[in-house]
């Protein structure tokens, strides 16, 4: 399966040195799923598929690797959040530390979503300003330039 990033990629760029995953804590489904959840609806399909080829690999690392390392993290952490195992699904309860409420989840999520989202308003920013430079940008057609979802308020279009 082809992604933007790889699974280490996504660790290293979403997690902090003191969070560390177990290996295969995420799996190139999980990033594929944010790709086609957040990333392709903001690019277009067919710079994405450019995109997937190894073209325009500064604008990669530097504009789309860290929204979707947050995405994807967004994606997995309920899973993160839980544990299944023989006896079945159950919370984490480390000896030295309480389990992260209902709310402190929910919050990191929000906030997750938001840097994702802020650094992708930035690539598509970009990819407006050079625009002769991504032929296959299908500028204006992203969900960013319909309208924009603000604290819980739908705010009309930005303007560029």
């Amino acid at each position: 399966m082809k992604t933007l990033i790889t699974p280490q990629q996504a660790m290293r760029l979403a997690f902090g040195a003191d969070e560390p995953l177990p290996p295969g804590g995420i799996g190139e489904a999980d990033i594929a799923a944010a790709e086609a959840r957040w990333i392709v609806p903001a690019l277009g399909r067919r710079l994405h598929a450019k995109l997937l080829t190894g073209a325009h690999l500064e604008f990669r690392n530097e504009y789309l690797a860290a929204p979707l390392a947050l995405y994807t993290r967004a994606l997995i952490q309920p899973r993160l959040d839980v544990r299944t195992d023989r006896n079945g699904t159950t919370k984490p309860a480390p000896a030295d530390a309480q389990p992260a409420d209902a709310a402190a989840r929910c919050e990191l999520r929000r906030q997750l979503l938001r840097q994702g989202r802020t650094l992708l308003l930035r690539a598509t920013d970009y990819l407006d300003e050079y625009a002769a430079l991504y032929p296959e940008y299908e500028s204006g057609t992203g969900p960013a330039a319909r309208c924009s979802l603000e604290s819980g308020i739908v705010l009309p279009a930005r303007t560029r």
